[in-house]
């Protein structure tokens, strides 16, 4: 599980550098730019979604250690 989570955040991290060079800084709000930009918002959630989830998992194997 572990792995499947780096491999996703991992991925999610490469949507942003990708968006991140489909983005036109003239215009930031218009035509293929608003897409980029509404897709580095998104892999930027799932990255927040997949931390939070991770370190859940390690607060969970924790304190089932100490049962």
């Amino acid at each position: 599980m572990k792995i499947f989570i780096n491999i996703l955040v991992f991925l999610a991290v490469a949507l942003i550098i990708f968006n991140i060079t489909m983005l036109d800084f003239s215009n930031l709000f218009q035509g293929e730019s608003a897409v980029a930009f509404i897709g580095i918002a998104a892999s930027l959630c799932a990255v927040l979604i997949l931390l939070i989830f991770k370190t859940s998992k390690k607060i969970e194997d924790k304190l089932n250690d100490k049962q």
